[in-house]
């Protein structure tokens, strides 16, 4: 999974709160904890961003999926298939 950040990289120390198995195993497998927690985050507010953006542009997709069904798809008469 490639990270994208928005902002140029730049770190700060956070707390937070992990199953004590969960981070000894994960010691123990040589997991770097900081950049797994890290991944986790950024592929949750991928998921937030992917979520509020199909919410913000609900009414225009389901009025462009009317339309696909009212009208057809656009140059479907040269379709070789």
């Amino acid at each position: 999974m490639r990270m994208k950040h928005s902002v140029p990289s730049s770190r700060r120390a956070t707390n937070v709160s992990l199953d004590t198995a969960v981070v000894s195993e994960a010691k123990a497998l040589g997991i770097n904890v900081s950049q797994a927690c890290e991944r986790g985050l950024v592929e949750t507010v991928n998921e937030a961003r992917a979520a509020l953006w199909r919410e913000e542009n609900r009414e225009a997709l389901e009025e462009y999926n009317r339309h696909l069904a009212e009208q057809g798809l656009p140059l479907a008469q040269n379709r070789l298939f």
